[in-house]
């Protein structure tokens, strides 16, 4: 079996990520687990007898994707073959690890891919979305008319497509990305620029140019999905700061891969 590494990113609150570890635990070959602690206090009790578990207390809030990097590091230096970025409101079941495993391991083009996502109650999230224009994140977040920004977000979200095959998507979320470790090592992992948010998105593009990025439909997680962004003016504050720091690295308006990739991507759901 191949070997994976995977790492959680917790802040303030470690309630979901111990039923998070038993899971991971189902994996039946080897596997290190990477805890990366970015609270204001210590949660090291917690962590310093299991078994497979890497905890690490960063003493201050280093930010999501950065956070991350310190765990993608050690994979790199451990030479796993695959590494999991995970939420902590992740769960699933045993064999889901194998069967993401065995489709990367059966198609080496692939540098990253996402499983199918459900809410904890068994409904559908359509995290398969394309990149992402300003005026998608305009409406979806502030315009008022529920008629226009559903009518928006089928398409943004890829609603048309029946999200029971295999396809390549330029977005994955980053509540659970599976990916090659070694193509991780080639991107330099997340761009410690983004604090919270749009590092996600980030990440699937850098690996998208050297490598295909998949929706895997034949496995699936549950998620919380929580949407801070819309229930705290801090986290939407963030929201607002990581995008503009995208576009201005990106583009805003003038943005040729995203064009190309996404017109590919609609192509997909039509073949």
């Amino acid at each position: 079996m191949s070997f994976l590494t995977a790492s959680i990113v917790i802040y303030n609150n470690i309630s979901q990520v111990q039923e998070l570890l038993n899971d991971l635990m189902f994996y039946n070959g080897k596997i290190q687990v990477f805890v990366i602690d970015n609270s204001e206090e210590s949660n090291a009790k917690y962590f310093s007898n299991i078994d497979r578990v890497d905890y690490k207390f960063n003493n201050k809030n280093l930010g999501y994707g950065r956070a991350h990097n310190i765990a993608i590091n050690k994979s790199v230096q451990l030479g796993s073959d695959y590494h999991v970025i995970l939420n902590p409101d992740i769960r699933f079941n045993q064999g889901t690890l194998s069967s993401l495993v065995s489709f990367m391991n059966s198609n080496p083009e692939i540098g990253m891919c996402s499983p199918k996502v459900l809410f904890p109650n068994g409904d559908l999230q359509y995290l398969c979305k394309l990149i992402p224009e300003p005026k998608n994140l305009m409406i979806r977040r502030f315009l008022p008319s529920k008629k226009i920004t559903s009518k928006h977000n089928n398409n943004y979200e890829l609603r048309s497509f029946s999200y029971n095959r295999n396809i390549e998507i330029p977005y994955i979320s980053g509540c659970f990305m599976f990916a090659k470790t070694s193509v991780l090592e080639k991107v330099n992992g997340f761009d410690e620029r983004f604090f919270l948010y749009f590092e996600d998105l980030d990440l699937t593009r850098r690996i998208g140019k050297i490598s295909k990025t998949y929706f895997f439909s034949e496995t699936f997680v549950y998620h919380g999905y929580n949407k801070e962004s819309y229930r705290s003016t801090k986290m939407l504050i963030h929201h607002i700061r990581n995008a503009i720091k995208y576009f201005n690295k990106w583009g805003w308006f003038f943005d040729k891969q995203r064009d190309e990739v996404n017109k590919q991507t609609l192509l997909q759901l039509n073949k």
